[in-house]
């Protein structure tokens, strides 16, 4: 199966993701003669300096602004994947993508609130231990605000080093979905370890059921996925249901090397850029097919649409539950000369099918919701509406 290369497609606080990197400050042209609207542009950014010295009441620098600016550039573009790190940004975001494990212990997302979202709190993390839930929102950092444009540097303010504190001010719905509330809590940073994948086996009407729930598309996770699954195989299923609600997503190469291994050959997800160059991604002649079901939810990300997207456009099985989240765009980082870097929208994808999925999300074949009470992270099968279901098919499959 041909790789693009590790390729960012969501973004954890506490684990690793696929990057590319690119230096770009060396091959960047400039053009002696600056253009009428370049020098409007200084003039312009010289008068609001003055205009700031002579008003503004507080203290601040000049690479306080030169940053702003450079920033404002990216944050403009309405897009809350594209940003600009300062050099002591990209250094954080530079350590999370290299694999070091510093953070809080939850994964978020961009939320179509305009907020961001907390869409998984892992166990044994400082996250958990401050009372952090699924489904919070964050809406400051250290005292100041962010929103769903500024993830990434609310994720870099939030990283550090272990054994310090953050404090994060929190929206909460109340469980009736009358009010929220907004409080402050303070988490520490630590070393955290993150399970990336989750395996149960049962046995029901005589048949032996694999479940593995797939949390994120982290580096470690198909070496992680390929011992859970060669486990169940050997007390030899008939059947699996694999989960990806509420997985954010992460590398491209690891949801490639999942799908591969379901698919036969054939197109698994095709990228295009701007220019409407496409990479088409393929899966090989082997594969496994044991009878499966997949089960997503509306936190069902990037990566885990590529899953579910293939594995529903080559009728490899059904899908369950909701709408997924809806973010089909890739993202490379772009690593500059002088320590700062960007990372930016690169790419859209498609299904099989060339079914958009950006802003729409995959269509589930059976349509579930979850009861409003339930609680993902309980891990109560018995009581998971979705799973229920989800198992349901797989069994009338395998009659």
């Amino acid at each position: 199966m041909k790789k693009l290369g590790k390729i960012i497609l969501a973004l954890l606080i506490v684990a690793g993701v696929g990057f590319t990197g690119y230096t770009l400050g060396s091959s960047m042209n400039t053009n002696n003669s600056t253009s009428s609207r370049d020098s409007q542009h200084i003039k312009d950014m010289k008068g609001l300096e003055a205009l700031l010295k002579q008003n503004f009441l507080f203290d601040f620098t000049e690479d306080q602004l030169y940053e702003g600016s450079l920033k404002g550039m990216f944050a403009n573009l309405g897009d809350p994947y594209t940003s600009y790190y300062t050099a002591d940004e990209y250094k954080k975001l530079m350590e999370t993508l290299d694999g070091r494990y510093q953070g809080i212990g939850v994964t978020v997302q961009a939320s179509k609130e305009g907020y961001i979202k907390v869409v998984q709190v892992f166990d044994n993390s400082p996250a958990k231990t401050a009372g952090m839930l699924p489904g919070d929102y964050i809406t400051k950092v250290n005292g100041k605000i962010f929103s769903s444009e500024e993830m990434d540097d609310a994720v870099a303010e939030i990283k550090g080093e272990p054994g310090t504190k953050v404090k994060l001010t929190i929206l909460r719905e109340n469980e009736d979905g009358t009010n929220s509330k907004e409080f402050d809590i303070d988490v520490d940073r630590a070393d955290v370890t993150v399970d990336t994948i989750e395996d149960d086996i049962m046995e029901v009407d005589g048949k032996k059921i694999g479940y593995i729930h797939i949390l994120a598309f982290d580096d470690v996770t198909w070496d992680d996925f390929s011992l859970a699954y060669n486990r169940l195989k050997g007390e030899n299923i008939d059947g699996l249901v694999l989960d990806v609600r509420d997985n954010p997503g992460g590398s491209l190469d690891v949801v490639l090397d999942i799908a591969d291994n379901f698919l036969d050959e054939g197109t698994i997800v095709t990228t295009k850029d701007k220019n409407d160059n496409e990479i088409v991604e393929k899966s090989d002649a082997d594969y496994d097919d044991i009878p499966m079901v997949l089960i997503q939810n509306e936190n069902s990300a990037s990566a885990s649409e590529i899953l579910a997207g293939a594995l529903k456009d080559r009728k490899r099985a059904k899908i369950v539950g909701t709408q997924s989240f809806g973010k089909g765009i890739v993202q490379k980082i772009f690593d500059l000369e002088n320590g700062t870097g960007a990372k930016i929208t690169i790419s859209e994808y498609f299904t099989p099918s060339g079914n958009k999925i950006h802003k729409i999300g995959v269509t589930p074949d059976i349509e579930v919701e979850a009861d409003e009470d339930f609680d993902i992270s309980k891990k109560d099968l018995k009581n998971d509406k979705q799973f229920i279901y989800a198992l349901t098919e797989l069994l009338d499959e395998l009659k």
